[in-house]
């Protein structure tokens, strides 16, 4: 195959001597690429020396309108070559048919490299919106029981040991809830099951030492504290109340969203270190806590329509279930801004109002914590379920939009 016309002057360190030999370069095309030729100059009539495209490091161009005042070609073993026409090396390359990759053409036309980092960021916001969602939704089927239950296991008994403490409950009180636990599980309709197959024992425990709040460990153990026991009766809400907070919290053992978020953890750190390269620990830890906070948002949601068409299954009413929340919600954010208010207190020397003048804004404040009740971050049974209005508003209903129709 003929090789292009044109012969640059170069000079050739060939690793073998520390004097340059000089020699005409020239360039083959090839269809892998390019085929790079030396012919020697110290040695008339010797035949040229040819190297394959991937025989040799070809040097990249960073800036077009700013060449670099000569060119290196990398020849492996046998040394270096060095050009000083760089204009005209550049032409010869694109003669013989060589075809900037994609990274050179992202260092020297910024269109290219724009366009480049905007599909790089669409397919990282897709991967994390919806490929891992559903690579750890398929993984988790393959998470045996056994590690879910140790797991629930090693987290109860960790929390024993530091906040929860005993039920101050009643033998007979709890007996009462756990019998309307059973027959809430014996209830569940055919078709909620996500994870064909998957059958968790489901059990019901009692724990004091923390606010109002009931949560599901993964392998079918629920706590319900004494706390929202209370409040639901402070509020004059029936068990069916309770009842429906237990049918969320089973909801998410069956959905399996503790697996399910463990596994997508792994998942986006495989992602972003695939996509990424070497991703510092402040970038994987502040991806992995920005997953958890986004995606509890639909695991609440599939909880929220899986007790939604348990209760509706068994007769029983969603209302008192939200009720509950939203004046678990009410509840807590009043004692912030009171704890907050206190905290503050009127600056030294500054004139205090008085009752009649502070009675205006402190109604106003409270209509107001009513209507942001859903962002305000609160330690109770709300503390991980967002759009706690608005949720419990579908609850009471006992429909939401994002629901399948029944």
């Amino acid at each position: 195959m003929p090789e292009h016309t044109a012969l640059l002057p170069g000079r050739w360190f060939d690793g073998q001597s520390s004097k340059a030999r000089p020699v005409m370069v020239s360039l083959r095309p090839a269809p892998q690429g390019p085929s790079l030729v030396l012919h020697p100059l110290s040695q008339p009539g010797a035949e040229p020396v040819v190297f394959a495209w991937k025989q040799v490091g070809w040097p990249e161009a960073w800036n077009e309108r700013k060449p670099q005042p000569r060119v290196v070609v990398d020849l492996r073993d046998h040394g270096s070559v060095e050009i000083d026409a760089v204009t005209e090396w550049r032409a010869a390359l694109a003669a013989a048919g060589e075809r900037p990759g994609i990274a050179q053409r992202m260092q020297t036309r910024w269109p290219v490299l724009l366009g480049v980092t905007v599909a790089a960021v669409v397919g990282l916001t897709l991967f994390y919106r919806y490929g891992t969602p559903w690579a750890a939704t398929q993984l988790t089927r393959f998470v045996p029981l056994s590690w879910e239950t140790s797991v629930a296991e090693n987290v109860l008994q960790q929390m024993d040991n530091g906040t929860l403490k005993p039920s101050k409950l009643p033998s007979a009180r709890q007996e009462q809830l756990k019998a309307r636990f059973d027959a809430l599980v014996q209830h569940t309709p055919p078709g909620l099951q996500r994870y064909a197959g998957y059958r968790p024992p489901l059990s019901l425990e009692f724990r004091s030492g923390m606010g109002a709040n009931a949560f599901a460990l993964p392998g079918g153990k629920i706590v319900m504290t004494d706390g929202i026991v209370k409040a639901a009766a402070k509020k004059g809400l029936d068990d069916n109340a309770l009842v429906g907070v237990l049918a969320h919290e089973v909801g998410h053992v069956v959905q399996r969203h503790t697996t399910r978020m463990v596994v997508q953890q792994g998942v986006l750190s495989m992602g972003l270190g695939l996509a990424l390269g070497d991703v510092s620990g402040v970038v994987s830890t502040g991806a992995s806590l920005l997953t958890g906070l986004a995606y509890s948002r639909s695991h609440e949601r599939e909880a929220d329509c899986y007790a939604i068409a348990v209760m509706r299954h068994a007769a029983l009413p969603t209302a008192p279930m939200g009720q509950l929340l939203l004046a678990i919600a009410r509840d807590e954010d009043n004692e912030d801004t009171e704890k907050k208010d206190s905290s503050e207190g009127p600056a030294a020397g500054a004139s205090t109002p008085s009752s009649s003048a502070r009675a205006p804004d402190s109604a106003a404040r409270k209509r107001k914590t009513a209507e942001d009740a859903a962002s305000h971050p609160v330690w109770s049974l709300l503390s991980s379920h967002p759009d706690t209005v608005e949720r419990a508003t579908e609850l009471e209903r006992g429909q939401a939009p994002h629901c399948p129709k029944s």
